[in-house]
């Protein structure tokens, strides 16, 4: 797994896009001392862009999106990636990167294939053997991923995550909550849990505050100091969903009235 994130020494930080960003700037040693670290922060606040990096750097295989080599998304980030040292105490091939948008597009591909296997198994209702191959890759899919036609998009994540974990695994989440009602937060953790107790590491890149409580895992916060370890508690995300369960008034009241001139009725 990895221990030590570094910045080589030389490396231009003037150079712009990423470098320009406070946690990148600032970034210099980098230590993962847990299973589970979490990077969280604003939106544009370099949180997703280091984990593309490292997901560069580590060469890691993408569930549902193009070949990171290949990948013209990620141009602006490869000369961060290069610019990474990284120190493992066990380098593993295993593991995946997967991005909100990526799960997306796996399902989606998902559901046309097992679609297109159909079509194609009708179309050959003659042909009893090249039916049975159609049906029968249909079939492997199927009992792999479940049935995504029929499940939520929650549901449908959390068969694909679950059926892509192995042990000794390095996994690279970006914002893994956005399929994920809350009830499937609490599901997604204890797969979570599994895969730690099987040897796997896990950074994610996320909003959620239900993800960001898991016990024992180091958080890292993106801000204008840069980049640094944060409590659970102090985590600005946490305190701003607290005080807004308590008091959504005190929110939405000035907001839409400042908006719209609408008086809401509570």
């Amino acid at each position: 797994m990895i221990l030590l994130c570094e910045l080589r020494k030389g490396t231009d930080r003037t150079e712009g896009f990423p470098f320009d960003l406070p946690g990148i700037r600032s970034l210099d040693t980098l230590r993962f001392q847990a299973p589970v670290t979490f990077l969280v922060g604003a939106n544009a606040s370099g949180k997703s862009t280091l984990l593309e990096a490292l997901a560069l750097a580590t060469n890691r295989v993408v569930v549902g999106g193009t070949d990171l080599k290949r990948d013209a998304s990620l141009e602006a980030i490869r000369p961060l990636a290069k610019a990474l040292r990284l120190t493992w105490n066990k380098r593993t091939a295993r593991g995946f990167f997967l991005r909100a948008e990526d799960f997306f597009n796996f399902a989606r591909r998902n559901r046309e294939l097992t679609s297109e296997l159909q079509g194609f198994a009708d179309k050959h209702a003659d042909d009893a053997r090249a039916r049975g191959y159609l049906l029968g890759q249909k079939r492997q899919i199927e009992e792999r991923y479940g049935d995504l036609n029929a499940a939520s998009h929650g549901e449908g994540f959390l068969r694909v995550f679950a059926s892509r974990l192995v042990p000794h695994g390095l996994y690279l989440l970006d914002e893994p909550e956005a399929a994920l009602s809350p009830h499937s937060q609490l599901a997604f953790l204890l797969q979570l849990r599994a895969a730690v107790e099987q040897g796997s590491q896990f950074l994610i890149a996320t909003h959620s505050p239900l993800l960001t409580a898991y016990p024992g895992a180091e958080i890292l916060e993106f801000n204008a100091n840069g980049l640094e370890p944060v409590a659970y508690d102090d985590v600005e995300g946490v305190g701003l969903y607290r005080h807004f369960l308590r008091q959504p008034r005190q929110y939405l009241d000035p907001l839409f009235r400042e908006r719209a001139g609408l008086k809401i009725r509570w």
